[in-house]
């Protein structure tokens, strides 16, 4: 979620109150009543405070390019607003001109009910061992899951396997498990885009985590792999993609 408030102009109403009183009075007191053509303008003095709101940070874009995420990621500083999925009642809702937030989320409850039964189908069929439970989860046609960037030809459960570390593509479901048990953040909310993404390390910049985050993110990867991803410009591990609606949108790697 992307807090505004960049309001540059501020305006005192009050001092407005000693005119418009005067306009009353001269209005009463006159013998015939006045057309609003003919009354002037009162002139109020000139309150108004300019203040440039600093840029947004441009996300940082790997060395070695790549094609985009199936939905634009916002790298944001993680921050909960108020009304929000999961934020919490009263908590502070304004924030520094310029600065984007986004919401971690930690609790699958908050998910709607669509997207917490498809987290909640493609962990049992992970923990069975055998990819090809995922095969009904995946789709097909315009609605199949994307696994790259670019159009894979070969079957899904066997591209599964091949990209595992073990011929049984059993660490590849490890990762879905581990993924899915991470915070996640919602993208596009409220339109038809809305995605819900595991990791939330997808959508913040890796300079800004804190240090149990970072203990989070090392259960994923090595603390090479971390070196690697801040040369690299982000995170560019496996992420997974849900829609409120429970379609399974992609499974991949890369930023």
């Amino acid at each position: 979620m992307i807090s505004n408030g960049r309001s540059g102009v501020q305006t005192d109403c009050s001092s407005l109150r000693p005119f418009a009183l005067a306009a009353v009075l001269l209005l009463s007191s006159s013998g015939s009543a006045l057309a609003l053509s003919e009354l002037k303008p009162v002139q109020a003095p000139d309150t108004t405070i300019e203040q440039t709101a600093p840029p947004l940070d441009e996300p940082t874009i790997g060395q070695d390019g790549g094609l985009p995420a199936p939905n634009p990621i916002i790298r944001a500083t993680p921050q909960a607003e108020p009304g929000g999925i999961g934020g919490a009642p009263g908590a502070e809702a304004d924030k520094p001109a310029g600065d984007v937030t986004v919401e971690i989320l930690t609790d699958p409850a908050m998910l709607p009910e669509s997207a917490q039964r498809m987290r909640q189908l493609i962990l049992e069929a992970a923990a069975t061992g055998d990819p090809e439970k995922l095969r009904p989860l995946l789709g097909t046609g315009p609605t199949a899951t994307q696994l790259a960037f670019s159009q894979i030809d070969a079957d899904p459960v066997d591209y599964l396997r091949s990209i595992s570390g073990d011929a049984e593509g059993q660490e590849i479901l490890a990762i879905l498990i581990d993924l899915l048990n991470t915070g996640f953040v919602r993208i596009d909310a409220g339109k038809v885009e809305e995605t819900y993404i595991w990791p939330y390390f997808a959508a913040l910049p890796l300079e800004s985590l804190s240090p149990p985050q970072r203990v989070e993110l090392l259960r994923l990867v090595t603390a090479g792999d971390v070196e690697d991803m801040r040369a690299y410009g982000g995170y560019n591990f496996y992420r997974i993609g849900i829609s409120a609606e429970g379609e399974w949108r992609f499974f991949m790697a890369g930023d």
